[in-house]
């Protein structure tokens, strides 16, 4: 089967096909997708700038159902879609039957949120005159989204944009196809009107960067590098369109003598390991007081030791393998580089063989690692983490404030002083106490701070700001 783009409420072929391929098992073809091309990305814009007027229209209701089914669709097929996920990303089937759940409650959360686009009257300081402040579409919007999450975040950033009356171009990763047609198809018979929802699988250069030149494209929302998210912040200035871009993280986490030991270490793996590394949140820079340090070691990698990787549909997997085979080469090089640099290889960072071919690699852990060394400075997106020896509080914050990201940190302590003091000073979008740093709610905001977020936060109520424009009205009496 040929799975499709969607253009203007038809499934339309594209210029060529990419195959999807399982990285448990390479020998696996998880389907044959279409493949587009500008002028197709075109014909999509087009289409969406059509609809707008229509879809804008639509009361809060209309709005509320159509979200409300297809989050519906998405609980009753989460074996499913989650197992299509597990075989196309490489995350356990029990991660992926999670995500399909996570993308169904936010579609149900923003069906909801579509009654509650609240305005302001407000008294003017002139005689005889009103003030309104309302919400209104921000228009055709178009969606890029990453690899590693490939139905949550494509939900989280296509139901607010749906819920608040925009137009959508969705690009999904095309590493990823398969979730992302999943979720189109069933929106598509939710009840859109044609051309309020398109769907264009293709490269990045090519209808990425069609969305990107398009003077019909009022917004961009972006997840990936941080290369390809200050080309989208150019090109979107260039032309006054609004942008919002995630693009990763260097995440800390500090661990402090006076923690629950073995709570800290199961954070830990949990944070850097889980998921094969490969979230933006991932706990990638263990700051670890001295006083504790060798047993903190200790203890981790006995953890990892215990880990179960393998085929992301086998039982009992733990951690999947890496998504395809330039990721995997990505993280042997940092690997490289970390050793050539100085750092130890305390366990791990060899390629596996297991009963299927597949991208698989055991989790790295570095010791004898400073700060400066690019292992703790570039983000890996693998399953690789290090441990940065620090002698107390001030000099964990210092360190792990120390970065040009600032998505997500965390710490363990029983010290309400210290956890307060980090919760305020961390130079992070998100602070978890006691808490991996990966792992969080769909109803509150998203992002971060530095070279790891621009614009505003996804996710939640908060995600009004960037999908709705404020317009303010006078009124004479």
């Amino acid at each position: 089967m040929l799975h499709k783009n969607y253009i203007n409420g038809e499934w339309v072929e594209g210029v060529s096909t990419s195959q999807n391929i399982n990285p448990s098992d390479i020998s696996d073809v998880v389907g044959t997708y279409a493949q587009a091309d500008a002028r197709q990305a075109q014909d999509a814009i087009a289409a969406a700038k059509a609809a707008l007027p229509g879809w804008s229209g639509t009361t809060p209701q209309q709005r509320a159902d159509i979200l409300e089914a297809i989050g519906t669709e998405l609980l009753a097929r989460r074996d499913e879609i989650g197992t299509l996920l597990a075989r196309e990303e490489g995350k356990p089937k029990s991660n992926g039957v999670a995500e399909t759940m996570r993308a169904a409650q936010i579609f149900k959360f923003f069906a909801q949120e579509t009654l509650r686009i609240e305005g302001t009257h407000v008294a003017s300081v002139r005689p005889n005159v009103d003030v309104t402040i309302t919400r209104e579409p921000v228009g055709v919007v178009g969606l890029i989204c990453p690899w590693n999450f490939p139905i949550a975040i494509p939900a989280w950033k296509m139901a607010p944009a749906l819920a608040f009356g925009n137009t959508v171009v969705f690009k999904p990763a095309d590493l990823v196809p398969g979730s992302a047609w999943a979720l189109v198809e069933i929106a598509s018979r939710a009840g859109l009107p044609k051309g309020v929802l398109n769907l264009v699988m293709g490269r990045g250069s090519i209808v990425g960067q069609a969305m990107l030149e398009s003077k019909d494209v009022n917004a961009i929302s972006f997840t990936g590098s941080v290369e390809t998210g200050a080309k989208v912040a150019m090109a979107c200035a260039a032309r006054g369109a609004k942008f919002q871009l995630e693009m990763g993280g260097k995440n800390p986490l500090v661990v402090l003598a006076d923690a629950n030991l073995d709570a800290a270490v199961a954070g830990a793996v949990d944070g850097a390991f889980f998921q094969t590394g490969q979230r933006c949140t991932a706990s990638s820079r263990l700051i670890v007081d001295a006083k504790i340090h060798d047993a903190f070691v200790e203890k981790t990698v006995a953890a990892m030791q215990a880990l179960k990787v393998d085929h992301a549909l086998k039982d009992g997997t733990q951690i999947g393998p890496v998504v395809d085979d330039k990721q995997l080469a990505q993280d042997e090089k940092y690997i490289d580089i970390a050793r050539t640099e100085g750092a130890t290889l305390a366990w791990g960072g060899e390629r596996l063989n297991r009963d299927t071919k597949g991208h698989y690699l055991s989790p790295a852990l570095f010791t004898n690692t400073t700060n400066d060394m690019r292992i703790n400075r570039e983000e890996v997106f693998g399953p690789v983490a290090s441990v940065i020896k620090v002698s107390g509080y001030d000099e964990a914050l210092a360190v792990a404030n120390d970065t040009s990201f600032g998505l997500s940190s965390g710490i363990y302590t029983s010290s309400l002083k210290h956890a307060s003091d980090f919760r305020k000073k961390s130079q992070v979008g998100m602070v978890m106490v006691n808490l991996p740093t990966a792992g969080v709610d769909y109803h509150v905001p998203f992002g971060g701070r530095k070279g790891s977020s621009y614009g505003a936060r996804e996710q939640g109520r908060y995600a009004a700001e960037f999908y709705t424009a404020v317009k303010t009205a006078y009124v004479s009496a």
